[in-house]
């Protein structure tokens, strides 16, 4: 799907206010609504605009305890790596993670209760057959920035 800079100025606002309203948006990219909500309609149509959602200050409704974790598996095979991602993926409290190129396999996000809750955890997935070999935990002190990434998309 080929974007014009109306569509890719549509994206760029939409990232950074997902409920501007349908009168405003239009009038921020210098269209009329119509033309304007079938463009939004479209990008959502092509999987581009995937959905909106709302930004939730989880520590305002439980406190909980952020830790960043490193982890290494024992095999480096695709079912090795299907069994963790599928741990993961089980495990409300694993709150993001990506895997990575380098010496480690995977950097987790875990939120839990308490840093005993996440021990706990942890020691869970070691006892299991997931395959951990190793794993470094980093405690957060606190949260420097956290916002979402900008969108700034050149037309092509």
């Amino acid at each position: 799907m080929k974007l014009d800079r109306y569509d890719l100025k549509i994206l760029e606002i939409l990232a950074q206010n997902g409920r501007i309203t349908k009168s405003k948006l239009a009038e921020a990219i210098n269209l009329s609504v119509s033309p304007c909500w079938e463009r939004v309609r479209r990008l959502e149509k092509a999987g581009i605009i995937e959905g909106y959602s709302a930004r939730i200050n989880a520590n305002a409704l439980v406190k909980r305890t952020p830790v960043w974790v490193q982890v290494e598996l024992k095999a480096h095979n695709a079912e090795s790596f299907q069994r963790f991602e599928a741990l993961v993926h089980a495990t409300p409290e694993a709150t993001e993670c990506v895997a990575v190129g380098g010496g480690v396999d995977y950097l987790l996000k875990i939120e839990a209760d308490s840093i005993d809750a996440y021990q706990r955890l942890i020691d869970a997935w070691l006892v299991s057959d997931v395959g951990i070999e190793r794993y470094f935990t980093y405690i957060v002190t606190k949260t420097v920035k956290q916002q979402a990434p900008p969108i700034q998309l050149d037309s092509r």
